[in-house]
């Protein structure tokens, strides 16, 4: 409810819609009994003082339209008091114009009701006078007239007062702690149905005992959210403790509000009976249900406490094992780049360099994100490969078969990801004296990833500059993709002595 006061939602159009629906549904029901009420007898309120006098019942003329202009008189004077005169007032606009406007709307509503009671009413004027009957009706309908205009008034004033409350929900709770989200709330509902059942005309004892109960609920709530759980649970007492409190409360609020009882019923018997049906009430049902909420809400508060503590862990794990990515991929690069243009002239070294230059680009601007095209993770190693191969296409003994699907939809994937296992492999798989190989293979199906690296082994020389640095490659994909893939790969590694197979299977959206 919060959320849809914040948006932009007219409210006046759903008012003007929701009074028109019922005026016309009412009406509907009114005009269904027309067609029937020669043949049937339609009950309605007085009909049965006209069968006692036995006089003639004219459905129509004694009920049907008496009604309709009782309803349109509903209709017009919810329009009129809601959409002009109050939004005036409210404004302060033309003020003393909306006043006048209230008060001509009261003695039209008396007139009307008035003039439509007399027809209601109709037996009366078998065996009364008409002085008696129209003095008797008006005095009736100019207190029937105020109190039209009174429930209008209560829905304003209910109307103003919610969209208040729950727009500035927030504010409020800040400045009083006490009110909790769901007291503002509860407030709310509690005059939505106060006035339902003023506007019903229910009984007075129903009402009495509701307004009393439900205030009282709203108070305890709110105290045992701000005060009594807290101290109790600080304490380290338990939920009987924490009854006991609230029963003493409701004998001391009980007083006050006993006086109030006698004075509005006068007797005694309906003072007990409230003050234990209420008792009842608030210790059996409104202190059980706020101990259960904030349990159930400090729990909920832990839990993303720690929640947001292990993702700050592992974003701050993951950035780290990103940043150890970079560097030893491009002491390799640079390394191969070193070995070509000592082999020969400058065309292959600036093919080399443009591909470099291309992989660099795609760390410092795509790296950094969360998830990227798969098909740009794919550009990037096919640039890795390209420019290994400018080592290598030397030696006939070296092998280098790729089976990678270039149209991968619009899969996206972790960058820098796969990288880490073709590095493995040219660096450990290739040998400039001995025969080598590598196959890659990356394949996808629906939104699963296969990936498969098999190269050749092959001992570090002598004088190798990483003969004992083991890196941290394997290690560091694994890690990530533990973090970023949870439950949603598989990752196989097998090695013998002289060949080396991993097997990826990556779950991707």
């Amino acid at each position: 409810m919060n959320y849809l006061l914040k948006k932009d939602l007219n409210l006046g159009k759903i008012e003007f819609w929701a009074a028109s629906t019922i005026y016309a549904f009412a009406t509907m029901l009114l005009l269904a009994k027309v067609a029937n009420s020669a043949d049937t007898e339609i009950w309605t309120p007085y009909r049965y003082m006209f069968n006692n006098y036995h006089l003639h019942y004219s459905y129509s003329k004694y009920y049907f339209f008496p009604e309709i202009f009782r309803y349109t008189a509903y209709y017009g004077a919810y329009l009129l008091w809601n959409f002009v005169i109050v939004p005036g007032l409210a404004a302060k606009y033309r003020v003393a114009w909306n006043i006048t406007l209230a008060v001509t709307l009261l003695v039209i509503l008396w007139a009307l009701f008035g003039i439509t009671d007399t027809w209601l009413k109709g037996y009366l004027f078998y065996h009364k006078s008409a002085d008696y009957v129209y003095n008797l009706v008006f005095k009736t309908n100019v207190l029937y007239a105020l109190w039209v205009m009174m429930m209008l008034t209560f829905y304003s004033m209910i109307k103003y007062s919610a969209s208040f409350l729950l727009g500035n929900i927030d504010k409020i709770q800040a400045k009083y702690r006490v009110l909790t989200h769901d007291c503002i709330i509860a407030i709310v509902v509690v005059m939505i149905i106060t006035f339902l059942t003023a506007l019903v005309d229910g009984p007075v004892e129903l009402i009495t005992t509701f307004v009393i109960i439900a205030p009282t609920a709203i108070g305890i709530y709110a105290l045992s959210f701000y005060s009594l759980i807290p101290q109790t649970l600080a304490k380290n007492r338990g939920i009987f403790n924490y009854l006991l409190k609230v029963a003493g409360i409701m004998i001391i609020i009980g007083i006050p509000i006993g006086f109030i009882t006698a004075l509005i019923f006068d007797q005694k018997d309906p003072v007990f009976i409230i003050f234990g049906f209420n008792c009842g009430i608030q210790i059996l049902i409104t202190a059980p249900f706020a101990w259960i909420v904030y349990k159930r809400k400090l729990a909920g508060n832990q839990e993303i406490t720690h929640l947001k503590t292990a993702l700050g862990r592992s974003t701050a794990d993951l950035d780290f094992l990103r940043s150890q990515i970079n560097p030893h991929f491009l002491f390799n690069a640079l390394n191969t780049l070193y070995g070509t243009a000592l082999q020969e002239s400058a065309e292959r070294t600036a093919e080399g360099v443009q591909r470099l230059g291309d992989m660099m680009r795609f760390m410092l601007q795509e790296n950094m994100q969360e998830k990227i095209l798969l098909v740009r993770e794919i550009d990037y190693l096919n640039n890795y490969i390209a420019l290994q191969k400018l080592r290598t296409q030397t030696s006939p003994d070296i092998t280098i078969v790729l089976q990678i699907e270039e149209h991968v939809n619009a899969l996206q994937i972790a960058p820098m990801l796969l990288i880490p296992f073709i590095e493995n492999a040219f660096k450990h798989g290739i040998s400039l004296r001995e025969p080598s190989h590598i196959n890659i293979s990356l394949q996808t199906k629906e939104n699963t990833l296969y990936f498969d690296v098999h190269n050749s082994i092959h001992p570090k020389v002598v004088n190798d500059t990483e003969k004992y640095n083991n890196g941290i490659g394997l290690e560091n994909v694994k890690q990530r993709l533990t973090l970023l893939y949870p439950n949603k790969h598989e990752l196989v590694i097998r090695e013998s002595a002289k060949d080396f197979f991993i097997h990826l299977t990556i779950q991707l959206q």
